[in-house]
């Protein structure tokens, strides 16, 4: 482009296409004055109006986005690129009905545009019209069979809806894609689609290599005077009502602030609810950065001259991974959020336990791996069960029944879990399986998939979604049996269980997200709730339902292990976690690189 500026200065399109080029290596204030430059050799330019506000969008600046986009659309109204970069823009502002219309329009004018099937097709998303999603992904498919990411979407919303249609032949098509390195599905959606640490690795680093390379914008990170303190910062897009911050609510309450200097960067404007006005006063430093772009953020955050940089949500729904690939800390920690790698080289550790990673799995991470004694889990001692009392009659239980429960994700559930619970619940004639609404389709479609391994949808109870995790909490003790699911494991609702006193039955596979029950249940002492197999598993879930002294031993046990065991114990977790902490600073301090390390702990 410079030799064919060198040679004609007033090319316009030259301008515009080496700025193109400057945005692709996120150099934007370059691509941005290459763009002025061709508007003003060019001012009806409607091309390079939309690639100026492609940069606005990158930079979240939506309504200087939206600004451009119009200027585009006033030049060439029947633009469908325009109209449909303008719906995303307004998604992005939460203005969804007006990004239909957008999407909408851009689709009459260009019927077989597939970027505007897909697109509206995320937005039917986030709305929850799963089913209307559904049609808009398999249409962009059928118009592209290689677009983007879209077969994976496409198979994660109809597991939210346990539309199993298809599943087996997507799954091997998928599976297929990610070895020969092709985009087909975000990396949280395969957790939940197979066991294969080595796909989810795979698919983490197709990820990253797609949209957030190492960016060297910055510069290094000047190493800072050695002081008392270490300075880590927490950078989430939930603090507020949500699981990431009832587990760890105490643990940033507790931080030892002798030894540490405690940050938060709010990446998601949190309304005042009661989560987010605690962990407000909780932190030394409470950063809201919704607004600003992944380069700003990363630039604010080494004014303060972190040491540890802990990313809490990973690839999860409003991560920022960009931020980090800027470099924002020497150190830079995978923690809670995400079970996996991240699959970026930028990232310089993994929390986790041996259970989780063993040391023959550390090469399916890319990061080193930092093994907490017991598990890499904490919660919050304060988050306990309301005095409420549930009757089973209020929800929905029948009496003298052995209630089954699973308070997972809709996503998690598939066809055989669903053949392993049938075939428990075929053995234990007077039991039930209580699982959450999730939503009206999914509702529908689970209970023919029970139909149709032969139960009566009377023994599929629903429990209505409560506004309190406190009477949540209480509502556990009507269940007998905690099932999880594979190969996504129950994460913070296996705590939330173990917590209320209703024992889990796990399955181990060799993912992260596989393995966390696991882990759980052995920082409470409870292995005896841990099988390798399916024909373990349903052996044992029959046992316990039909022996109602084992189960009482179990529950006995349980009882006791929450207040003796490491799990529940949030004080030596912070001891266990700062001295992780301090290790990754010590090593850095040296000039070593990061390499595997190793907490000892004593087990209470």
């Amino acid at each position: 482009y410079d030799r064919a500026l060198s040679l004609k200065p007033d090319y316009a399109e030259g301008w515009s296409n080496k700025g193109l080029t400057l945005h692709e290596l996120k150099r934007y204030e370059e691509a941005i004055a290459h763009y002025d430059r061709a508007l003003s050799l060019k001012p009806d330019y409607s091309g390079c109006w939309i690639n100026k506000g492609n940069i606005f969008f990158e930079l979240k600046r939506y309504e200087e986005a939206i600004a451009h986009y119009d200027r585009a659309l006033s030049l060439k109204p029947d633009y469908a690129e325009g109209l449909s970069n303008k719906g995303n823009s307004l998604y992005k502002l939460k203005r969804h009905e007006e990004a239909i219309a957008h999407f909408d329009r851009a689709l009459s004018l260009k019927p077989n545009y597939t970027e505007g099937w897909y697109n509206k097709g995320t937005v039917l998303n986030e709305l929850k019209l799963h089913e209307e999603a559904i049609v808009h992904y398999e249409k962009a498919i059928s118009l592209k069979p290689d677009i983007d990411w879209a077969l994976g979407d496409l198979v994660h919303t109809k597991m939210k809806i346990c539309n199993w249609s298809g599943l087996p032949e997507s799954s091997v098509e998928i599976s297929k894609k990610i070895v020969a390195n092709e985009k087909v599905i975000f990396p949280f959606p395969l957790l939940a689609l197979n066991d294969d640490p080595i796909q989810h690795k795979k698919s983490s680093e197709i990820y990253i290599q797609s949209k957030y390379l190492f960016n060297s914008a910055l510069g290094p990170i000047s190493k800072r005077q050695q002081s008392q303190k270490i300075r880590i910062a927490y950078f989430s897009a939930d603090f507020r009502s949500h699981p990431v911050s009832f587990l760890t609510s105490e643990l940033f309450e507790i931080h030892d602030r002798q030894r540490f200097e405690v940050f938060a960067f709010s990446l998601q404007k949190a309304s005042d609810d009661e989560m987010n006005l605690r962990l407000r006063k909780v932190f030394d430093n409470f950063l809201d950065v919704d607004d600003m772009s992944d380069q700003d953020i990363a630039q604010l955050a080494r004014k303060y001259e972190l040491d540890i940089a802990i990313d809490l949500a990973g690839h999860t729904h409003n991560s920022r991974t960009g931020i980090f690939a800027y470099r924002v800390a020497p150190i830079q920690v995978n923690w809670l959020g995400y079970p996996g790698t991240l699959g970026a080289d930028y990232m310089d550790y993994v929390i986790a336990d041996k259970t989780l990673i063993p040391e023959a799995h550390q090469p399916f991470y890319v990061e080193k791996v930092a093994y907490l004694p017991n598990t890499f889990m904490v919660d919050d001692r304060r988050r306990i069960a309301s005095p409420r009392i549930f009757t089973r009659q209020e929800c929905g239980l029948p009496q003298n029944t052995f209630v089954f429960c699973c308070f997972n994700n809709e996503y998690k559930f598939n066809p055989q879990v669903l053949d392993l619970w049938s075939r428990i619940m075929h053995r234990v004639d007077q039991s039930v399986l209580w699982i959450p609404e999730n939503n009206e389709k999914f509702k529908g479609n689970i209970t023919a998939e029970f139909e149709k391994r032969g139960l009566n949808r009377s023994r599929l109870v629903f429990a209505k979604r409560l506004e309190l995790m406190t009477d949540h909490l209480a509502r556990y003790k009507l269940a007998d049996l905690f099932l999880d699911t594979y190969p996504y494991n129950a994460h913070s609702t296996a705590v939330d269980s173990l917590k209320a006193g209703t024992p889990v039955l796990t399955m181990t596979g060799q993912s992260f997200a596989s393995r966390v029950a696991t882990s759980l249940l052995k920082a409470i002492d409870l292995p005896e709730l841990i099988t390798n197999s399916q024909a373990e598993y349903e052996n044992l879930a029959v046992k316990l339902a039909t022996n109602p002294q084992m189960l009482t031993i179990i529950n006995e046990k349980l009882t006791k292990n929450r207040h003796t065991t490491p799990l529940f114990d949030t004080p030596l977790f912070t001891k266990h976690i700062e001295t992780v902490y301090a290790q990754m600073y010590e090593r850095y301090r040296a000039g070593l690189m990061p390499e595997h390390i190793r907490v000892d702990g004593d087990f209470k």
